[in-house]
């Protein structure tokens, strides 16, 4: 009885022949495999004859958290091997790693992510000793283009090497414990015949020395009926589980961002079917084609010296056979002319930067490869994927390629289909675009016009997009959730997570969106942006007749989450001078809701009234919101004659300038324009009693005994307090002033002026300026 750990790098050539060889020579009773655990019941659905490149998907999520991992497998990942050549052997077969969802995975959406970042010393140390320039040139020089014997050696001593300098994290620590145990349980199991281990290298080293001392201490894993441990569950509420989707030789390339194991795996795949030489000639030709393709010029004799020179390289780095970089570095000396402001992207791991030189790109894209795997038809798959093909053909949406719909969103049924055609966009799954619809939610467009675009990645989108619910509402509703949530996210994140909520008509679907965007508004800080959510969002309760939202919960969240909010951050602003329109226009949002809305709120209308009087005496508080909090005041207890007299206040405000009298004005007339100056209906009249002349009467006798120098500092200000009002009302202010003035005549005369008055001003004041200086010297024009 007796265990072979066989350590390995994830989708190597030369590790997959290693393992195929061994498990051929060894002929074990077991074949433990680095791999998802909870998948040991479904090993036939791996064997079901799909094209591979495929992935082990796998999701968790609850209440706090949710995590996605994949393991991918291609024709020539070692896992994939044992998997394949262990069951052909007549070995039984089981994966030993933790479930994806568990704690030492935490933040890794990939189980094989290499450990390499933990022992980059000491690969670094081999570079310099092979003269190489990076791990993957070092990997090719010491195990791919190296005959095979040996190589179980060389391996056992690369991976004692660089394990021997890292440092394994709790999580590692984790899985290695948990899969000694299954190697224990194996050779209890096993009887006389030997027990193959297959993982990553990095763990190997770790696990010979925990499979023994295991043996003495025991490994703390509990064990099922039939001798193996026991697979971790869930937590209680929690979803969790794991599908099989297709994979792309693109996600599985290094240089497109990937974690793990090898580059280029349309290279390797060649390796693995024809070996280094048949592969480095399969490159040299599928380049060429490729620049050809694109009318870069390349002739005969560059595709000899490509050639000429890796095979130089070749023989000059002492390599037995032609490695990528030998082949690459070849090409790239034949046809690149140019000075390159960046080194080769193969002389270091990480993805292909934007502006590489053309021929670097299609070098990189031949060896990437454009295999996409295919699944079984007999697959299982979640049930979102059989809800969303059903939904598809109920409502007409499942047409070919060249499909298009417009659809009229007054209509029941396009309503419908715009929402299905919403939530698929929402998860992410391709196939169908916009082109045209609103944009917001107070857009006044009906329709909306989706066009069919590629649906390459389709399938494994709908797979992955299954951890979120067993339907497509369902799973929107998690997705806009799981946006909603981070202390990353704003007020525009939370708008589109809205609009989109809308859109998907989600109104009064899911509990949990509706307290999450409750919460979200209520963290945000920013009184601007949080305004112009609850005035979209109270125009929609209040008015929508197209999204089925009117006076419904979806909404009504956010408007007292928002509302409550607002009235926060109001009174506890401060700033400098000057107005600040979004802080206004969320003042008049917060007056709507408790106006309009007053049903939805947790804050009464006399709290708020009680808010609004403190921030309109608060010296503190900005100007031109103390006049926006006095207005407000004056809107909710509708008392013209009671507390808070807007002529006395105007007098007070204006001992500290024109600017700020203009600051206050502006907030005041932004909120209780109609409430505090009477204009509308009146036509004029005389200068007694009532609230609109003696605000108006006051107004003007203060702004006409300002000297000059402060009238010209302050007329900007005043000017754009005067903005808010329409052109009909600014006409009967006018009227009302040349009428105090005993001035007959139009009074858009004063409106309308040959230049900007601002200028006509400054023009006066420098006039009267010259006039007084000449008179100083007496330099005055002679009669």
């Amino acid at each position: 009885m007796s265990a072979v750990f066989l350590g390995v790098r994830h989708h190597s050539p030369a590790c997959a022949r290693l393992v195929e060889r061994t498990v051929e020579e060894l002929r074990p009773a077991q074949v433990l495999i680095e791999g998802p655990a909870e998948m040991n019941g479904r090993l036939d659905e791996l064997l079901l004859g799909h094209e591979l490149p495929v992935a082990v998907f796998s999701h968790y999520r609850d209440g706090q958290r949710s995590a996605t991992s994949w393991a991918p497998l291609c024709d020539y990942s070692p896992e994939w091997v044992a998997l394949r050549a262990g069951r052909a052997a007549g070995a039984e077969v089981r994966f030993i790693d933790l479930p994806a969802w568990h704690p030492a995975f935490a933040e890794r959406t990939n189980r094989y992510a290499d450990a390499e970042v933990r022992y980059a010393e000491a690969t670094e140390r081999l570079c310099r000793h092979f003269a190489v320039d990076s791990s993957d040139a070092l990997w090719d020089r010491l195990f791919e283009v190296e005959p095979d014997e040996g190589l179980g050696e060389r391996l056992d001593a690369y991976f004692a090497l660089v394990r021997g300098d890292a440092e394994a994290d709790a999580g590692d620590r984790a899985r290695e414990t948990y899969m000694a145990a299954w190697v224990r349980a194996a050779l209890a199991l096993a009887g006389d015949r030997p027990v193959l281990v297959v993982t990553g290298g990095f763990h190997q080293p770790a696990l010979r020395t925990l499979t023994e001392t295991a043996a003495e201490s025991g490994d703390g894993w509990a064990r099922g009926t039939d001798g193996w441990p026991e697979v971790p569950a869930p937590p209680d509420g929690a979803m969790a589980g794991s599908f099989l989707v297709p994979y792309s030789f693109r996600q599985l390339d290094a240089f497109a961002g990937y974690q793990s194991g090898m580059p280029s795996p349309g290279y390797y795949q060649q390796v693995w079917e024809e070996g280094p030489g048949s592969a480095a000639n399969g490159l040299l030709r599928v380049v060429v084609e490729r620049l050809r393709a694109r009318r870069f010029p390349v002739s005969t004799a560059d595709l000899i010296a490509a050639r000429s020179l890796a095979q130089g390289l070749t023989a000059l780095r002492g390599h037995p056979r032609p490695a990528r970089i030998d082949v690459l570095d070849g090409l790239a000396g034949a046809l690149i002319t140019d000075d390159l402001d960046r080194p080769l992207p193969w002389t270091s791991r990480g993805t292909l930067m934007t502006g590489a030189h053309p021929a670097v790109v299609e070098m990189v894209a031949a060896c990437s490869g454009d295999r996409t795997g295919r699944l079984h038809p007999g697959t299982p798959a979640p049930p979102l994927v059989h809800d969303v093909a059903a939904q598809l053909a109920a409502l007409a949406l499942d047409g070919g390629p060249e499909a298009s719909y417009r659809l009229d969103l007054t209509d029941v049924t396009g309503l419908e289909r715009s929402q299905v055609l919403h939530r698929l966009r929402v998860l992410g799954i391709p196939g169908h675009g916009r082109t045209a619809g609103p944009e917001h939610g107070v857009d006044p467009v009906f329709t909306e016009r989706w066009e069919a675009q590629s649906v390459s990645g389709r399938e494994a989108a709908l797979v992955e997009a299954g951890a979120y619910g067993a339907t497509l509402a369902e799973a929107a509703a998690a997705v806009l959730t799981e946006r909603t949530r981070g202390s990353a996210v704003e007020a525009d994140d939370l708008a589109r997570v809205l609009f989109d909520a809308v859109l998907c008509g989600m109104d009064g679907f899911s509990e949990q969106l509706l307290g999450e965007l409750a919460s979200g508004v209520g963290g945000l800080k920013e009184a601007g942006p949080l305004g112009d959510i609850l005035s979209t969002a109270l125009g929609l309760w209040r008015h929508d007749r197209v999204f089925g939202v009117a006076r419904g919960p979806l909404l009504a969240a956010v408007i007292d989450g928002a509302t409550e909010r607002l009235l926060w951050l109001l009174e506890g602003a401060r700033g400098a001078s000057g107005v600040d329109f979004p802080r206004l226009r969320a003042v008049v949002a917060v007056r709507d809701a408790l106006l309009h809305a007053p049903e939805l709120l947790s804050v009464t209308r006399e709290t708020a009234a009680a808010i609004a009087w403190r921030i309109s005496g608060d010296p503190e508080a900005p100007v031109d919101l103390r006049g926006a909090a006095f207005g407000l005041h004056r809107s909710l207890v509708g008392l013209p004659g009671g507390s808070g007299d807007p002529a006395g206040a105007v007098r007070a405000v204006a001992t500290a300038g024109a600017d700020a009298l203009g600051d206050w004005l502006a907030g005041l007339f932004a909120l209780a324009r109609d409430e505090v100056t009477g204009v509308v209906g009146h036509e004029g009249g005389g200068g007694g009693g009532d609230g609109t002349q003696s605000l108006i009467d006051v107004l003007d006798g203060l702004v006409r005994a300002l000297p000059d120098d402060d009238f010209l500092s302050g007329l900007p200000a005043l000017r754009q307090a005067f903005a808010f009002f329409p052109p009909r009302e600014r006409e009967r202010i006018a009227g009302r002033l040349l009428e105090r003035r005993g001035v007959r005549g139009s009074s858009r005369s004063l409106l309308r002026t040959t230049e900007d008055p601002l200028l006509i001003a400054r023009a006066r004041a420098l006039e009267e300026s010259v006039s007084r200086l000449l008179a100083r010297y007496d330099l005055g024009a002679t009669r």
